[in-house]
Order: structure tokens, then sequence, then C-alpha cells
């Protein structure tokens, strides 16, 4: 007489957080799938601590970067009251300092509006996604920025100082070969904003979306294409004013 009762089947053993931080470059789905409950915490604790850490070990490398940023908006506030030359040039310091720490609060206020606006445009693609999900989506998301900082502070080390004149000069995509000047402001944070790394980044929220919202990635890109655009808009207004 055999047992009728069927074996239960085994419980697929659960992967470490370490395996999320290696899998979102070449696996991002699996990593997605087994985080769509909303696991969000340790991971953005995680990318605010290494995020951090490499800017100030990266110091000398993002350095040059850094300066070139800071003199270029010294020269607009210049440009706009002269008068205020001494004022801007004694800021300097103070600006270098707020780059460096400002890290520590821009992440995760980074991830927190890419969370909302993915949350809100996913629902007008029919994605139903918790709002903690869409918090998981834009925390592991933003994993390729440790390799683009890895990446800047390498160039700031090896470029000649003439070389890097704003965070264009370092970019992977076609801002990095147009003159800012020639181009205008505009048109230049637009063009920034399709570099190597931010695509890479907006790929990842169609990629999550779709599998936690259970949507066609084509819809899911719309989505994240919406994102990039939104994210994008506060640059393009001080872009505008600036110009």
């Amino acid at each position: 007489m055999t047992d009728s009762t069927a074996a239960p089947a085994p419980v697929p053993e659960k992967s470490g957080l370490w395996e999320d931080f290696i899998d979102i470059f070449y696996r991002p789905s699996d990593v997605f799938d087994r985080r769509r409950e909303g696991q969000f915490g340790l991971a953005l604790l995680i990318l605010v601590v290494a995020t951090t850490a490499l800017y100030f070990m990266l110091q000398n490398g993002l350095a040059p970067i850094i300066d070139a940023e800071i003199s270029k908006q010294i020269a607009a506030m210049v440009e706009k009251n002269p008068a205020a030359a001494d004022q801007a040039a004694a800021s300097r310091g103070m600006m270098e300092k707020f780059a460096l720490f400002g890290v520590i609060i821009f992440v995760p206020i980074g991830v927190l509006l890419t969370a909302v606006v993915l949350w809100i445009l996913g629902r007008l693609v029919d994605a139903k996604i918790a709002f903690a999900a869409a918090m998981m989506i834009g925390t592991y998301a933003q994993f390729p920025r440790i390799a683009e900082t890895i990446l800047n502070a390498l160039q700031g080390l090896l470029l000649p100082p003439e070389a890097i004149t704003s965070r264009y000069s370092v970019q992977l995509g076609p801002a990095r070969f147009l003159d800012p000047d020639s181009v205008g402001p505009f048109l230049m944070t637009l063009i920034g904003g399709l570099d190597v790394f931010t695509i890479w980044v907006t790929v990842l929220l169609a990629i999550g979306l779709s599998v936690v919202g259970r949507i066609p990635i084509g819809r899911a890109a719309i989505a994240a294409a919406g994102v990039w655009l939104v994210t994008l808009l506060p640059q393009l207004y001080s872009a505008i004013t600036a110009g």
C-alpha cells in the first residue's frame, strides 16, 4: 500500500541581501521579484552609507569635478550681480563642504521623490504596486550610481584639470562632447540627462515596475521615462532661469 500523501514542495532558498547588490547589475528581474513585498530599508541604508563613504574616500578624484561645478555657479552669480563677486568667492568653501556632506541628504531624498513619481505614474499604466514596493524599486535602481561615482573619480584623477569644466566633462553621454556655451543651459541639461548611468537607472525602474506591477515592459518603460522627465524638471527650470 503506497502513501497517497504528497511530500511538501521544497521551500526555495532565499537569497541574501549581498546577492541583491550583485544581481541588480546583471539579473535585476530576480532582485525585484524576490523583493516585491517592498523590503527596502536596509538596502537604502547601505546605499547611503556606501555612497557617502565613496565620496569621502575618493575626494581627490571628485574634487576637480566639484570645483568645476562650483566655479560655474559662482560665475553665474557674478554675471547676474557683479557687486556680489567678493561674497560669491567667500562662499566657495561652504559650497565645497555642502557638496560633500549633501550626499547624505540627497540620496534618500532622491530615492523618495523617485518612488513617489514612479508610484503615481505606475498607477496610470495599471501597475498596482504598494508605495513600499516603489521605494524598493527606487532604491535598487540607484545602485549603478555607485559605479558612476567610482568612474567619475578615476577620470578626475587621470584627466588634465583643464579638461574638466563641469560634471558633463566626465559623463558617458553626448553632453561630454558639447560646448555648454554654444549649446545653451536648457539644451545642455536635457542632453545631460541622456548619459549611460541615467539611462541605466531608468531601465531598472522600468524592469522593476514591470516585474512587481505585473505589467508589460512597454507600459512600464513609459512610466519610467516619465520619472526621468519629472526628476529632470527642476534642473531644466534652473537652466531656464540661468539662461
